[in-house]
């Protein structure tokens, strides 16, 4: 009877160390599996850190274009304000004059369409000529848009 119970007695030891190591080999793969994931976790919030770096200088850089979109807007309305001042003055009946002075109307007709391009050309990024970047008397400037085409004319008033 004694060596029944030493047998059952021994069983339950052996299958409690078998029980135990087998514990401790699924604590181990358990920790390896964690260690694996705190490595991408903190890789993953890294990365998350440079974005948002990268974002918030995106925005920087996009807010200081508006800026300057919005004062390239601001002399363009000032200028169309001007050019609409010179075109519109009194009475003047442009179709009329036209047909009286065919030739003088038509040559300034022309070098304002010219001018106009040129504003156009550079409102859209075209570089100023040395010409345009020294101009600063009424007759060597663009007319049309002196504030974006002649930048060191400075109109007296």
């Amino acid at each position: 009877m004694f060596g029944t119970i030493k047998i059952i007695f021994v069983a339950i030891i052996i299958s409690a160390i078998a029980g135990a190591g087998l514990y401790v080999m699924k604590l181990r793969s358990d920790n390896a599996i964690l260690k694996a994931n705190q490595i991408q976790l903190e890789q993953s919030i890294t990365s998350q850190k440079e974005l948002l770096q990268k974002q918030k200088q995106d925005f920087e850089d996009i807010l200081e274009s508006n800026k300057q979109l919005n004062k390239l807007i601001n002399t363009l309305k000032v200028d169309l304000e001007e050019l609409d001042k010179r075109f519109n003055k009194g009475k003047r009946d442009v179709g009329k004059l036209a047909i009286e002075k065919t030739g003088p109307v038509e040559r300034i007709i022309n070098k304002g369409s010219n001018n106009a391009i040129r504003c156009l050309e550079l409102a859209s990024g075209a570089p100023h000529t040395e010409k345009e970047l020294k101009a600063t008397k009424n007759s060597e400037i663009n007319p049309e848009c002196p504030a974006l085409a002649n930048p060191s004319y400075v109109p007296y008033e």
